[in-house]
C-alpha cells in the first residue's frame, strides 16, 4: 500500500459518515491515511487480521471464498463509497480474515486504525449506526447469494450474471472459469450451459469473449425464480 496526500474530503464522500459529528469527522480525517493499490493487489486473505477498516474511494474489491480444495465463489463486491462488511467483522470480533479481497482496478481507499475503529465504535451512537446499517445490508446479500447457490437453476443464474456483466453492452470480456468462480460452480458446468446457449442462439462465444446476440431471451430467463 502506498501512502498518497490525506484527502481531507473523502469523508464526505460516504453519506452515513458526512452526517456525523464534526468532532468525529475531523477525527477520521486526522487519523486516516488514504492509500493506492495496484490492480490484482490480494488486499486480505485467510488468516490475517485487520490492521484497518477501509473505506473504498475508487475502484473495485472482489471478495472471494476458496475451499481447501481450491474451489472458489465470489461472495461480493466492494465499490466507491462503501466499506467491507468482512472487515467490519472481524474487526468487531477480533478474529481472522476467512475469505480474502482482490482488487479488480486500481484502488483507492481511505484507511481508518483497528483503536480509532474501535474508539468510535464505543463513543459515537452515528458512527456505530453507520457501520451497523452498512453491516446489516451486506448480511442481507450473502443470504441472496447462499439461497442462489443452495436453490436457484444453474442456467437462470448464469443468464442472470450475463446480464449483469454486461452492463449493457453486447460483449462481456470473461472466461469459463471466471464465470465458475463468479457462480461458485466448476468451469465444465458452465462450459455446458454456455453451449446450450449458443446453440439457442442467445449467445456466440469466442477465446476470452461471451457475446449476447438475443438479450430479450436471457433476461426473461433470469427472471425466472
Amino acid at each position: 500500500m502506498n501512502p498518497e496526500s490525506l484527502d481531507t474530503e473523502w469523508v464526505e464522500r460516504f453519506p452515513g459518515l458526512s452526517r456525523l459529528e464534526p468532532k468525529t469527522k475531523t477525527l477520521l480525517v486526522q487519523r486516516s491515511t488514504v492509500v493506492i493499490m495496484p490492480e490484482k493487489t490480494v488486499i486480505f486473505g485467510p488468516g490475517k487480521s485487520p490492521e484497518n477498516m477501509l473505506f473504498l474511494l475508487s475502484g473495485t474489491v472482489r471478495v472471494q471464498q476458496v475451499s481447501e480444495t481450491g474451489h472458489e465463489i465470489v461472495l461480493y463486491r466492494i465499490n466507491a463509497g462503501e466499506s467491507c462488511v468482512l472487515t467490519t467483522a472481524c474487526l468487531l470480533a477480533y478474529d481472522d480474515y476467512s475469505a480474502e479481497g482482490i482488487a479488480e482496478s486500481e484502488v483507492q481507499a481511505a484507511a481508518v486504525p483497528r483503536q480509532v475503529f474501535d474508539d468510535l465504535v464505543a463513543q459515537s451512537p452515528s458512527f456505530r449506526n453507520f457501520v451497523f446499517a452498512a453491516f446489516s445490508k451486506r448480511i442481507t446479500d450473502l443470504f441472496l447469494v447462499i439461497d442462489e447457490v443452495a436453490f436457484q437453476r444453474m442456467d437462470v443464474r448464469l443468464a442472470h450474471k450475463l446480464i449483469e456483466l454486461s452492463k449493457g453492452n453486447h460483449q462481456i470480456s470473461t472466461t469459463h472459469q471466471k464465470l465458475s468462480v463468479e457462480l461458485g460452480t466448476a468451469r465444465e458446468v458452465i462450459s455446458r450451459q454456455l453451449q446450450e446457449f449458443q446453440r439457442r442462439g442467445w449467445v456466440a462465444q469466442s477465446r476470452g469473449t461471451v457475446k449476447i446476440l438475443d438479450r430479450t431471451k436471457l433476461e426473461s430467463l433470469a427472471d425466472r425464480d
